[in-house]
């Protein structure tokens, strides 16, 4: 880059306000919101780091709970965590700073960088990539991922695991959540810039921001402050969490990062010091299918609004860890919640969206209370409908209780607020179903974390 001293300046004013951020006096929390993450994660229990950044200004930055159960160490704000998918955002960005430079195009073939890449006859472009709209198979997903977790595994030998897997759909057909896609694009990457995945974010990204607690994950080396994670353990317990090589969450998820240090990116990002204003604004854009709907994800970054503000986000969820980070760039505020354990009701999306919305002014509504309706009412709604393609909601009554499960997930109880307004416990996520003109039930919306997500009845 043609920026050193400009990038070095950077450097000096980002790394004084990491000093500021880190030594900044505990502005007191709301007592809702402490509430709510004392419940949540309690003191004996595996924790959380929690930050509220605006315009320059660190509001909030506490912890919560334990950072090691075995050593009975606390958990303290600036401890260090894996942000699991959270990486995809740093992966998007170098693959966009190699585009201004001219080192790529969005529109390449991914063949241009990775000849010996089989795309079964297809286009795969770049952009595919950072979109998941490639229709390549997400390794995570596949039954031989399950016996390499403990392997290291070089960049084109666990390429080797997928690439010849039947694709999903055609590239840009659908979009579907690809980690195999991002993993590509760390390979490329590497191919254009000639560094290392890791080499290239630290000169390009962590040394030039000051961000001196992000690192590549590696189980070999010493990291100060960085804590271990939980799973869940007998008798709604927890677990040292199972081991997983790092080598293969690589450029979709193998970050290790802490408050501070996204709160600096995030101002960096918003300063125009990682990447240019066009440019950012394109990767905050929904990218959109070919009949025009929306994925609600960017490059690296889903997209959605609350209550008319914009709002960038990406959660991550890793072995041992679960973390969101929410921005609202006009609001130039950024709220992220880090935590060491991936055990359902504790993952943070929904606590760390409610935190948002009370930092942003507009606080989400109580939990509603529930009425009962008659079977026949909730029979009407019986059914599955499409929200995207391969994503779907299906609805049923089991017994008395009225239920839903999504594509690839467990059921959970669905609790009317009205007639045609429900809501769910086990996730901050509403439902509300409509009707064409002659009462019939054609479709519903779901509403989760400021996101209206549409969906259509098809059986």
């Amino acid at each position: 880059m043609k920026r050193t001293a400009v990038m070095a300046l950077i450097s000096i004013c980002l790394a004084a306000f990491a000093a500021a951020a880190t030594s900044a006096p505990q502005v007191p929390i709301a007592a809702d919101l402490d509430a709510l993450l004392s419940s949540v994660y309690k003191p004996n229990e595996p924790g959380a780091a929690f930050l509220i950044w605006k315009d320059g200004t660190v509001l909030v930055r506490k912890a919560f709970g334990m950072a090691d159960l075995e050593l009975g160490v606390r958990m303290e704000p600036d401890m260090i965590f894996r942000i699991g998918s959270m990486t995809k955002q740093f992966t998007a960005a170098a693959i966009l700073m190699l585009m201004e430079q001219g080192k790529l195009a969005l529109a390449d073939p991914i063949t241009k960088f990775l000849p010996d890449y089989p795309t079964q006859g297809k286009t795969i472009t770049v952009e595919h990539l950072l979109t998941h709209t490639s229709g390549i198979k997400s390794y995570t997903e596949i039954d031989e991922f399950g016996p390499l977790v403990r392997k290291d595994m070089a960049v084109p030998e666990l390429i080797a695991v997928f690439k010849d897997k039947p694709m999903d759909f055609a590239p840009g057909e659908r979009w579907r959540y690809d980690n195999s896609g991002y993993f590509l694009l760390g390979a490329i990457i590497e191919k254009v810039s000639g560094l290392t995945y890791e080499a290239f974010l630290q000169k390009n990204i962590f040394g030039p921001l000051g961000m001196t607690h992000t690192y590549y994950g590696n189980a070999a080396r010493i990291i100060p402050r960085r804590i271990p994670g939980y799973g869940p353990g007998p008798d709604s317990g927890f677990s040292n969490a199972e081991f997983l090589s790092m080598a293969l969450p690589y450029a979709a998820g193998s970050l290790l990062s802490n408050v501070d240090d996204l709160a600096v990116w995030n101002a960096a990002l918003l300063a125009g010091k990682v990447l240019k204003p066009e440019t950012l604004a394109r990767a905050w854009t929904p990218y959109k299918l070919p009949d025009g709907t929306s994925t609600g994800y960017g490059y690296g970054w889903s997209v959605g609004e609350y209550e008319g503000h914009r709002m960038i986000r990406h959660n991550g969820g890793i072995n041992g860890f679960s973390t969101d980070g929410i921005l609202f760039p006009e609001d130039k505020l950024f709220v992220a919640l880090l935590t060491n354990s991936s055990v359902g009701k504790r993952t943070p999306d929904a606590y760390n969206f409610r935190a948002a919305a009370l930092a942003l002014g507009k606080p989400l509504p109580a939990e509603p209370k529930a009425v009962a309706l008659d079977a026949a009412i909730l029979d009407q709604y019986v059914g599955e409908y499409e929200i995207s393609p391969g994503f779907s909601l299906k609805f049923f009554r089991d017994g008395a209780k009225f239920m839903t499960q999504a594509t690839g997930q467990g059921a959970a109880e669905v609790f009317a607020e009205s007639e045609t307004k429900f809501f769910l416990k086990v996730v901050d996520a509403q439902v509300e179903f409509t009707k064409d003109a002659a009462g019939k039930v054609t479709g519903m919306v779901l509403s989760q974390n400021g996101r209206r997500m549409p969906g259509k009845k098809i059986k």
